[in-house]
């Protein structure tokens, strides 16, 4: 455990900008080329991806979602989906770091004021970086907030304390889920390196090692009314800000399921034996390992067809808003969520099995696959998806609202 060194977050001061949504794929495969060579090692050693997520962010992909009207590419769900699951495939750590980031400049497309959209959607094409710091622990339920922004003599003060948060270790900006002195849910643009606030890297979990997920701490922060959100405006008229969360961690789980079966092509093609009452003399044609490998494409194909499609469904909830149109992109999203999570799970797995005794040595680490996946998919329940999914199919029940659906 230690407190966060003071280069994590100060050194991107520009960014590229990207033009379209080719422009916006050609970069995020370029960059997962370059990062998935030495994900395997960050992970093996929990070496924080400092440098690369400085890549990442002077890349533009950070401001993907910036509006047009404020300088951005304003690009489709169905690009940001694709980008991030190429970065996941290469190094599902650095796609999760700028997931809460994405989802908090959409939170300034729904309820920042003119003012504080012209200031922040600026500071992302600059390359500036949002972290996270929504979630506590020691609460009842995940609604439950404790942190509390005041109004004090000396004006705005925020105290409080937030675990798994993702993104603030790397963040110039760490937004703070609080609770303000009428009650309601706010939530406070907070300047890295404000007086007060401590980023504490304590991230132990056994998979998305490097995602430096950790605790935020502030005590007596002061805070400017600029900075202040009304969080608790977020999800009423319905808006698809939760399906929108969702799509992301479709994506990130779609990339994880993508490179553990690159990773199983490759040790069937190249390294693994053949069982012995196969009859063949190639793992590759091995009769079992064969209809196994056709089911997880199909599989494969189809969780892609959803996440798509999904994608589809929010740029027409984003476009013209409206609780069906919300729902229906909450529903489709929900779907896509269920294969991306189940899949990703299946292909880690079955990685270790096909490929045999070998592929368990740690100088591989394809272990990390599995933990990488089981880590992530545990974000939110998806046996709650089908339970939502079946709902609406047969009984038009709309989703509640929050960031999980």
């Amino acid at each position: 455990m230690s407190a966060v060194p003071t280069d994590l977050s100060s050194t991107t001061t520009s960014a590229d900008r990207i033009r379209d949504d080719a422009h916006a794929l050609e970069v995020a495969r370029a960059l997962a080329t370059e990062f998935a060579a030495g994900a395997a090692a960050r992970d093996r050693e929990r070496r924080l991806p400092v440098q690369e997520v400085e890549r990442y962010s002077r890349s533009g992909l950070w401001g993907l979602t910036v509006p047009r009207e404020f300088g951005g590419p304003g690009v489709s769900h169905a690009t940001l989906s694709e980008a991030t699951a190429l970065v996941a495939e290469a190094d599902p750590s650095l796609a999760q770091i700028p997931q809460n980031h994405h989802c908090l400049v959409d939170a300034l497309r729904l309820i920042g004021s003119p003012e504080q959209q012209r200031f922040f959607y600026a500071e992302v094409l600059a390359g500036r970086r949002f972290g996270n710091a929504v979630s506590e622990l020691g609460t009842p339920n995940a609604k439950t907030v404790t942190t509390r922004l005041s109004r004090t003599p000396r004006g705005l003060r925020l105290n409080g304390r937030k675990a798994y948060a993702t993104g603030a270790l790397f963040a110039h900006w760490v937004p703070v889920a609080a609770v303000d002195d009428g009650g309601r849910a706010v939530l406070v643009y907070v300047e890295r390196d404000a007086p007060g606030l401590a980023v504490v890297d304590d991230w132990e979990g056994f998979g998305q090692r490097t995602t430096a997920s950790g605790t935020v701490v502030a005590e007596d922060v002061e805070v400017t009314t600029l900075q202040v959100l009304p969080r608790h405006r977020l999800f009423e008229p319905p808006t698809i800000h939760g399906a929108f969360a969702q799509l992301l961690h479709s994506a990130i789980d779609l990339g994880i399921a993508r490179a553990a079966l690159a990773e199983l092509r490759h040790w069937l093609r190249e390294r693994t034996r053949p069982w012995a009452d196969s009859g063949v003399d190639h793992a590759a044609r091995d009769p079992l390992t064969l209809a196994r490998v056709g089911e997880l494409v199909i599989r494969l194909h189809a969780a892609e067809a959803l996440q798509t499609r999904a994608a589809g469904f929010l740029d027409a909830a984003r476009d013209r808003p409206g609780p069906e149109a919300v729902t229906a992109a909450s529903i489709a999203n929900a779907e896509a969520k269920v294969l991306t999570t189940q899949l990703s799970l299946d292909a880690a797995s079955s990685l270790i099995e096909l490929a045999g005794t070998q592929s368990t040595l740690n100088r591989h680490n394809l272990d990390r696959h599995w933990r990488n996946a089981r880590t992530h998919t545990v974000h939110d329940p998806v046996r709650w998806k089908f339970h939502a999914i079946g709902d609406h199919w047969l009984n038009g029940a709309a989703p509640r609202r929050h960031a999980s659906l």
